[in-house]
């Protein structure tokens, strides 16, 4: 029986060829120095270059390096989560391909999920070395997640990652949610997330991969992820709330309407005539229509696959298999 790896590093690339074997030589003597046993899992998302012919040239120097090759640009989440569905190390590191990440911040890591007990740790580029238009941004991204997620992490989009094995066989990443893997794993029951500062370097070499769209699909995915997590398997308890208290609202301004008609201004038009006739038939129709979603998704939940799907930290008492 062979013994697990101490570390697994999952690299997501598009176009980095000319740092993979900078990159590679790097993280395999900083873990050679530090008696940690690696594998590297380079997973090309469709590189118009070379990327894939230099994966497969390291690879057969270098027996660490295994690599995977998409068909096609499926993204970096699709990426990571490839990578950690074939990640065999105890403890999983994540880094971009750029050598913006310093592979000399692995040892730490790696102590701070064998030797502190953290699920995850997530890197801190507090002295970011981007343009302000990717930073700016950044910041916003970041405000934003923290007052949604209730995590207290400066920067979560970080790319310098730790996890624990069980942390990224326990989840899924798609879309731009790699951003948001700290609050998904949070929300999977792994709670003991930690941060570190890591140095950033300046890009050497390739263009960034960030642009407006990537940007606005993330806040996007963050409200998707924050609705999930929150409401996937009881819909109705938000849009029946939200249905009822609509509903109700436009009730009160058409009682009101009917009682001032009856008993104030009786000579008054007809209610229809009245605009505040059409606010509350509104807020009624809007909320039978969320009431209408809540019941629509509840009927969605209870027959999705996923009802049940519940993550087992332990068990006892079962023989092998029967959990």
């Amino acid at each position: 029986m062979s013994t697990r790896l101490d570390i697994s590093v999952v690299v997501p690339l598009l176009n980095e060829e000319e740092s993979l074997q900078e990159l590679t030589d790097w993280v395999r003597k900083v873990c050679e120095n530090n008696g940690l046993t690696h594998e590297m899992i380079l997973i090309d998302d469709g590189s118009r270059d070379s990327s894939w012919d230099k994966i497969i040239e390291i690879s057969r120097v270098n027996s660490n390096v295994k690599g995977i090759k998409f068909r096609r640009n499926y993204g970096k989440s699709a990426a990571l989560n490839r990578g950690f569905e074939l990640a065999q190390g105890s403890v999983v590191i994540t880094m971009d391909a750029d050598l913006q990440d310093v592979p000399d911040e692995i040892p730490a890591l790696y102590r701070m999920i064998i030797d502190d007990d953290f699920d995850l740790v997530s890197g801190w580029k507090q002295n970011r070395q981007d343009p302000k238009s990717k930073t700016i941004p950044t910041k916003l991204f970041n405000w934003a997640t923290r007052r949604l997620s209730g995590l207290k992490l400066h920067d979560f989009n970080c790319g310098l990652k730790a996890y624990k094995i069980d942390v990224v066989k326990n989840i899924e990443v798609y879309g731009e949610m790699h951003r948001y893997i700290p609050v998904i794993a949070k929300w999977a029951g792994f709670e003991r997330v930690g941060e570190k500062k890591v140095e950033h370097r300046p890009r050497k070499y390739g263009i960034t991969k960030f642009g407006l769209e990537r940007f606005i699909n993330g806040f996007l995915d963050l409200a998707t992820i924050t609705f999930i997590s929150r409401f996937g398997k009881r819909p109705m308890h938000l849009f029946g709330v939200l249905g009822t208290s609509v509903f109700i609202l436009g009730l009160i301004i058409f009682m009101w309407l009917g009682i001032e008609k009856i008993f104030i201004h009786t000579d008054a038009k007809l209610l229809a005539d009245n605009s505040w006739f059409f606010v509350a038939l509104t807020f009624m129709i809007v909320g039978v229509n969320f009431f209408v979603a809540g019941f629509l998704g509840e009927m969605i939940a209870r027959n999705s696959p996923e009802r049940n799907n519940y993550r087992i930290a332990e068990s006892t008492g079962f023989d092998q298999g029967e959990n």
